[in-house]
């Protein structure tokens, strides 16, 4: 493939026709989470709130090069005060999305879910990762392989509905969801496997909406048809999946690396089921990888503007 973030740069041309979205910027005192943020604001993807210590974000603007601008910077001395004002913001009403800088998401994500001053909602907290796998037709939501450790069955609920909703965000013309496991068959002694049972009843009966789902699924009867034409299949989601519900974070994990090392995929990160969508990016990833996890925090929030116009 000539371009192999083709995926990508039709998502951020999309969002670039979008209002631009106020985020608070969550101690970025390195150059990479601080190019990142002005990189995006160029684009007229996110207008930045930077917080955190505005000596250190000013000087490593000026050791990188980074041109601030007029960028609001709202003063904290170190990064957990840095966390816990951006989500203050949010709850003032003058941001509309968190991004991770150089602090570690545990402290990002404590102050989000804290009980009384946080940003909890009625939904569980999950992460989703937007790949770009150049070797499939369709953009792919992977979930959750970075918040919930090992995700109960009520969890997974709320981390499908999340997903799915992301989707509807970014225009997915149709919601193909696979619970993936090692089979496609409900065997008693895997548990993912009644797991995924008992969620597609749910979704049968309107507890889960939005989507198509299914499952049990194994990797390759989610994302091949030649896998799911040999095995003969029966399934509007066989083959299509274009968004993969793995069992735990450690399958997740390994899949979403999997393809990034292996399959050159690159994966743009974003935390739901809080009041306002949660960029996490990592310091290795690409510049354009940067760009497309804003343009999907900008997404969402669209998303919610107009859910919100209209209720």
């Amino acid at each position: 493939m000539d371009n192999p973030h083709v995926k990508y740069q039709r998502l951020i041309d999309y969002c670039k026709s979008l209002p631009a979205t106020t985020v608070a910027v969550v101690h970025p005192c390195d150059e990479s989470s601080l190019s990142g943020a002005m990189d995006a604001a160029r684009l007229g993807l996110i207008v930045p709130i930077l917080v955190g210590p505005r000596e250190k974000i000013e000087a490593t603007a000026k050791k990188f090069g980074i041109e601030l601008g007029d960028t609001r910077i709202v003063d904290a001395p170190y990064s957990q005060a840095a966390a816990e004002r951006a989500v203050a913001l949010v709850r003032e009403g003058k941001a509309e999305a968190l991004m991770k800088g150089s602090l570690h998401t545990d402290e990002l994500m404590g102050a989000v879910v804290r009980r009384d001053t946080g940003l909890r909602t009625a939904r569980r907290v999950s992460h989703c990762f937007v790949m770009d796998v150049p070797s499939y037709a369709e953009t792919l939501i992977i979930t959750d392989a970075a918040v919930n450790i090992a995700p109960t069955l009520k969890d997974k609920v709320d981390i499908i509905q999340n997903a799915i909703d992301l989707a509807h965000a970014l225009k997915f013309p149709e919601v193909r969801v696979a619970l993936l496991s090692a089979m496609e068959t409900i065997n008693p002694d895997v548990p993912s496997t009644v797991e995924a049972g008992a969620l597609c009843k749910m979704a049968d009966r309107g507890q889960i909406t939005g989507a198509i789902v299914d499952g049990p699924l194994a990797l390759d009867n989610a994302i091949s048809l030649e896998s799911v034409a040999i095995k003969k299949i029966d399934s509007p989601v066989a083959g299509r999946a274009n968004v993969l519900v793995v069992p735990d974070l450690e399958a997740g994990n390994m899949l979403a690396k999997s393809l990034s090392f292996l399959a050159g995929a690159d994966a743009a990160g974003i935390v739901l089921g809080a009041r306002v969508p949660i960029i996490l990016t990592s310091r290795a990833d690409s510049v354009m990888t940067r760009l497309a996890s804003c343009a999907v925090a900008v997404a969402v929030a669209a998303a919610r503007r107009g859910a919100q116009a209209v209720s």
